[in-house]
């Protein structure tokens, strides 16, 4: 069985040639203020919880994380970093982190605002949570006739 190539790196290049990690790097640089960092304390966490996990950027500027499909995309406004999971209805959320698009089927999302402490224990738990829902949902690879 051929193994998956390694998903730590990112995957395509932008037109510029830039990676989804460098244009991840340059949101947080550009930001410049306590929205890049704390993407940045994020970014690190995602990584911590799923070492595997692949960045993406996509939609002219989201930041994306992915393993086996979406985890959650990491959006910033002017009052909030948004951290939305792409199924997160699907997930048990003990810790009552999801505190936005609440009434939504499938997406649920973490408003986080300056100042705000994140419960990084419980957050690791919602991304290894979010990964073992998207593989089980991986569809098995389609057997060849013999």
């Amino acid at each position: 069985m051929k193994k998956a190539v390694a998903a730590k790196k990112s995957s395509a290049k932008d037109a510029d040639g830039a990676s989804p990690s460098r244009l991840i790097d340059g949101r947080i640089r550009e930001l410049g203020d306590w929205r890049g960092e704390m993407l940045a304390r994020v970014r690190g966490l995602i990584k911590q919880a799923d070492p595997d996990v692949v960045e993406e950027w996509k939609w002219r500027g989201v930041p994306v994380w992915e393993h086996d499909g979406i985890i959650c995309t990491g959006e910033t406004y002017k009052a909030v970093v948004k951290l939305t999971f792409a199924r997160g209805a699907a997930l048990d959320d003990p810790a009552g982190l999801f505190n936005s698009s609440l009434d939504g089927n499938v997406r649920r999302a973490i408003d986080i605002r300056e100042g705000e402490k994140i419960d990084e224990k419980a957050l690791k738990a919602l991304i290894r949570a979010a990964v073992e829902l998207n593989a089980s949902k991986k569809k098995p690879a389609k057997k060849r006739p013999a």
